[in-house]
């Protein structure tokens, strides 16, 4: 994927990544509304929501906005995933046979890493998950892009909205947010569509 792409071209824009860990596909489909309707380009659902898949497909088939699913570790989740209408996969670790569905499908993949070597090898190959990014901090993340000054770095894992400027600000594409998103409605306007 290239900095054109419209997908990283959209979380460029937005800074912010949801991911979502949802406890029902209905409630994973609410808050992903919720997000669209705020001006937010792309979410990433996981596969720790029950029927994530179902979920998926409803949101698909309303054709707003990239829908990834995250937290793919298997060859058949990666199929359900696509099945469901994917725009992109995201995984947390190295995963071959995920990778292996991404490149038949043509579906674009975030694949994770932790290591310098493992994100070296997923950013060589495209957008690289960096998790979990708390435990190294925005340094770590500034000492990568020291090594990977090409690489689209999209670190997720332990960071608050209130830390994410810091990761931006030591090169980050954008930053992957689990939990602490505003539920009010402006509030989420204000995260999706400031510009700096």
């Amino acid at each position: 994927m290239e900095a054109t792409d419209p997908l990283l071209t959209a979380l460029a824009a937005q800074r912010l990544l949801p991911v979502l860990r949802s406890p029902s596909a209905e409630a994973a489909v609410d808050r992903t509304r919720q997000f669209l309707d705020a001006g937010c380009q792309a979410v990433e659902l996981t596969t720790s929501t029950p029927g994530w898949d179902g979920a998926l497909a409803t949101l698909t088939a309303e054709g707003r906005g990239f829908l990834g699913v995250g937290t793919l570790s298997t060859a058949e989740q990666a199929e359900r995933a696509v099945a469901a209408g994917a725009s992109f996969l995201v995984t947390p670790f190295p995963a071959p046979r995920v990778r292996e569905v991404a490149a038949a499908s043509g579906v674009p993949l975030i694949e994770g890493g932790y290591t310098p070597g493992e994100i070296a090898e997923a950013a060589g190959r495209g957008p690289a998950k960096v998790f979990p990014a708390h435990v190294g901090g925005p340094k770590f993340l500034s000492s990568l892009r020291a090594i990977l000054p090409d690489a689209v770095l999209i670190p997720t894992g332990g960071i608050s909205v209130e830390d994410a400027p810091a990761y931006l600000k030591a090169g980050a594409w954008a930053v992957g947010i689990g939990s602490g998103l505003p539920d009010d409605p402006a509030a989420l306007t204000r995260l999706f569509t400031a510009t700096d």
